[in-house]
């Protein structure tokens, strides 16, 4: 008995394991942050120009940046570019969450890549309110287009911005022009006031809509359809089929309640399904019946124009919020105010003019 349980107890040999290794790497933590290297102006110009899209990235991401350094290189950047751009078709691409805006972009992206075209897509993606974060999940739900070499794809945070478009939308436009980009798609979050700016900056404003999610025509604002250039019906296909076929019809009627367009153009309403990859070519087809007309009627260099001197009154109305909002004694006496008026101890207005007048005073002591 004792020789078994002799035999037994050496039976088998267990070796002593190793100390984990700690989770963080304290040699690393010693090591100074190496900060990302910057370049001058012409490394980013240059290699935009030749389609660098690594580059064309590292430019983007200078426009985005709040830090005051990145701003002044990227406006140098931007300023270089803009004899490069200005060549290209403006897209701008709307719908409620669940039309299926990016299986729709990845489905003509692909089509028009295989034409040919090179094609920017611009996914402004929403954030938070609270924690000022994005999810940026766009290139993983276009996995094919984003894998395309004759696409590029840059999700984008609206970072607060008014409607949830990035509020360097329109110079990422300038650059991705610069790169050689001669189809821009600007996709809107959908969920607003976004609409109004992206139209803005689009050449063609398309609406997705969908059928049997309810009631059709109370589903929109009526000023996103006056806005819209075409209203193209998605997910087309099997058993919803006839419905869209019905909300095809229903959106026709109502556009005809509205005013005639300055552009000359009469807004189509077409059916499509991105999953099956059906009536794709007809609205690439209804696009550049649309820029033919207004081209010729000269429209769309007029818009172009009216676009620059929106562009030019954003910039100045931002540029004033953070002149405004950057000054240290500003920001002490708006926190003063905003307490009194949240206690109901004074009127939201006159805290208002009390700070734009100490706004006007500190500017005239600069000045003197």
């Amino acid at each position: 008995m004792d020789s078994k349980k002799k035999k037994s107890a050496t039976a088998l040999k267990v070796n002593e394991g190793i100390e984990p290794p700690p989770p963080i790497n304290e040699e690393l933590l010693k090591r100074p942050l190496k900060q990302k290297d910057i370049h001058p102006a012409e490394y980013y110009v240059e290699g935009i120009i030749e389609g660098n899209r690594s580059i064309l990235s590292q430019a983007i991401t200078l426009v985005e940046s709040s830090l005051t350094t990145h701003q002044k290189l990227a406006q140098k950047i931007i300023e270089s570019c803009l004899k490069k751009s200005g060549n290209s078709v403006r897209i701008g691409i709307t719908g409620i969450p669940g039309v299926g805006k990016s299986t729709f972009i990845e489905a003509f992206g692909k089509q028009l890549t295989q034409m040919g075209h090179k094609v920017a897509v611009l996914a402004i993606d929403p954030s938070s309110q609270r924690s000022k974060g994005s999810i940026l999940g766009d290139k993983t739900r276009m996995m094919k287009l984003s894998a395309d070499p004759n696409a590029y794809i840059r999700p984008s945070p609206s970072a607060g911005s008014l409607g949830g478009v990035a509020r360097k939308t329109r110079e990422t436009v300038t650059l991705c022009e610069a790169a050689g980009f001669d189809i821009i798609i600007i996709e809107t979050v959908g969920v607003g006031q976004s609409e109004t700016t992206v139209h803005s900056m689009v050449d063609f404003f398309l609406l997705l809509m969908l059928a049997g999610a309810g009631d059709e025509l109370q589903g929109i604002k009526r000023g996103i359809m006056e806005m819209a250039d075409a209203i193209v019906i998605n997910k087309a296909d099997g058993d919803n089929l006839p419905k869209a076929q019905q909300a095809k019809s229903q959106y026709e009627s109502a556009l005809h309640l509205f005013p005639p367009k300055t552009s000359g153009w009469s807004p189509k309403v077409l059916l499509c399904s991105s999953i099956y990859q059906t009536g794709i070519s007809q609205i690439w087809d209804i696009m550049n019946e649309y820029i033919e007309i207004v081209k010729n009627n000269g429209y769309f260099w007029e818009n172009r124009k009216r676009q620059s001197i929106q562009l030019m009154n954003d910039t100045l109305h931002e540029y004033l919020l953070e002149s405004f909002f950057s000054n240290p004694t500003i920001e002490n006496k708006y926190q003063q105010l905003q307490k009194k008026v949240m206690n109901s101890e004074l009127n939201p207005y006159k805290a208002a003019h009390e700070l734009f007048d100490l706004y006007l005073h500190i500017m005239s002591t600069l000045k003197a």
